[in-house]
């Protein structure tokens, strides 16, 4: 499994599981200092974290962050013997998430020249960059907008590497009060700790949700929401798990109504609950998310770059990406790709300017939910080379320079926060909805594509070397290339 999502978001080492030993009397003698390491305690399912607090410290370790509302508490320890010291009564599992981060590598990022983007002759009620923005016209922004731009009570989470808070077409749209990082699990409200540091991924994710209708650059789909930079993404451009489960927490808690998550968590692209190794990763996500949802959030996810079938899930031979990689094979659906899979998460899969699934996107029935453009600069027609124009122009923050800008990005990292702006379209539209609601909303108003658009086999879509592939598409009016199909703005706020 391979491409762009792992070039947004790759994949690192393997979790080290605690033994999980029960503990009678006292606790051993602590063992010499090794390099401190962060962990995932968690307490049984509906309990407190007390008792996990106080093993915590008996182990020699420090509770950094607890989160009471899902039972899991962030710990560092120097001590080798954490793991099999902490695990007993009171704790349910313990994994140390050291090495577990997922590291931001984005690939190619086309940029705007300042001379290009002030000769731009897009529509002037739009923005002068608009014209250049294929994405819109096609799922219909300009109709959309005749009937609302979004409500700035609609808040939407971009879990990211940041958003650039200095940048023109975003400086006005950022919640800034419900802005933070979660860099290891820990919340910072800093404006500069929620910046971004060495990516403009974030940036880029949220221009594409919300930039401002300003007469200056891009117009994101729903202009009139506001976003939070929920920075999950370390200095050295990786996210680990404390992280996202903070993100989650975050936006449960500070009102958003939506996230964005262009991400995969855990070293394995696929994370097996029925894997030791693994499941104390799946069981913290995944209480944070249904805490999420229980707080009225919807929560959007990239569906993947790999061009994988989710629904087929027989090998993974890529994972872990930083080290050895094992062949697992005989896989069953309880390995999941997370958040994607997570259920109540609305799955995103992409497609180019013709409308046909971009080469890279994971896809697969009963998976993908819906569609969005994501942009496909290798295909435009079969055997056709495309331009960096077929990707999606968004907002760029340039981590070197620390200047802003406009450029070009593609993989399901885009397509993600084009439905997510068309959901919050629909919630300006039509408050209320609960999580359940609006993603069945986001479907049913979504224009649905057949199979025979985009279908490439027998063509690989790489079409030859080790990494040559090919994508069949399965299932009716909802498929596995598409899901329910591409998501509408008009048709969702009409």
């Amino acid at each position: 499994m391979n491409n762009l999502r792992r070039k947004t978001l790759a994949a690192a080492s393997a979790v080290t599981l605690g033994a999980g030993l029960a503990v009678t009397g006292g606790l051993a003698p602590a063992a010499a200092a090794g390099p401190e390491t962060s962990y995932l305690v968690l307490a049984p399912q509906g309990a407190t974290t007390g008792k996990a607090a106080a093993r915590v410290a008996a182990a020699d370790g420090t509770v950094v962050a607890a989160y009471d509302q899902i039972g899991v508490l962030v710990a560092r320890s120097t001590n080798p013997d954490f793991a099999a010291r902490v695990a007993g009564a009171g704790v349910e599992s313990v994994a140390s998430t050291a090495g577990l981060g997922t590291a931001l590598d984005e690939g190619e990022t086309v940029e705007v020249s300042a001379a290009q983007a002030a000769d731009a002759t897009g529509d002037p009620t739009k923005e002068p960059l608009y014209g250049q923005q294929w994405d819109m016209d096609m799922i219909h922004v300009p109709q959309a907008h005749a009937v609302t731009t979004g409500r700035p009570d609609v808040v939407v989470g971009v879990l990211d590497s940041g958003i650039s808070s200095t940048h023109p077409d975003l400086a006005t749209q950022i919640a800034k009060d419900k802005s933070t990082s979660c860099v290891g699990g820990v919340t910072d409200t800093t404006e500069a700790a929620w910046n971004p540091t060495n990516s403009d991924h974030g940036t880029h994710v949220a221009g594409t949700i919300a930039a401002a209708i300003n007469g200056v650059g891009v117009t994101g789909v729903a202009p009139g929401v506001k976003v939070a930079a929920v920075k999950v993404v370390n200095d050295d451009g990786y996210i680990f798990p404390e992280a996202a489960v903070c993100g989650f927490l975050w936006a449960a808690d500070h009102g958003m109504r939506l996230t964005n998550n262009s991400y995969y968590i855990d070293p394995w692209e696929l994370n097996c609950r029925n894997d030791a190794r693994q499941r104390p990763v799946w069981q913290a996500v995944q209480r944070a998310i249904r805490y999420s949802q229980s707080k009225g959030v919807l929560n959007v996810a990239s569906a993947g770059n790999s061009n994988y079938d989710l629904a087929h899930k027989i090998t993974d031979t890529g994972s872990p990406n930083n080290g050895t990689p094992e062949d697992r094979e005989n896989l069953t659906n309880a390995c999941l790709d997370l958040p994607a899979e997570a259920p109540g998460v609305v799955t995103v899969a992409a497609v180019g300017p013709t409308g046909a699934k971009s080469y890279y996107s994971s896809y697969g029935q009963g998976v993908i939910d819906v569609t969005a453009p994501g942009g496909d600069t290798r295909f435009r027609t079969q055997g056709a080379r495309s331009t960096s124009t077929d990707g999606i122009l968004s907002t760029t923050f340039n981590t070197v320079t620390r200047t802003n800008g406009w450029g070009y990005k593609q993989g399901t990292s885009m397509s993600g926060p084009h439905a997510t702006g068309v959901a919050a379209l629909a919630l300006s539209a039509h408050p209320g909805m609960t999580p359940g609601q609006l993603s069945s909303f986001l479907e049913r108003t979504a224009t649905a594509q057949p199979c025979l658009v985009g279908v490439y086999n027998p063509v690989p879509l790489i079409p030859t070397g080790p990494n040559a592939y090919d994508a069949t598409c399965s299932g009716g009016a909802r498929n596995g290339f598409y899901g329910a199909g591409v998501v509408d703005a008009y048709t969702a706020v009409k």
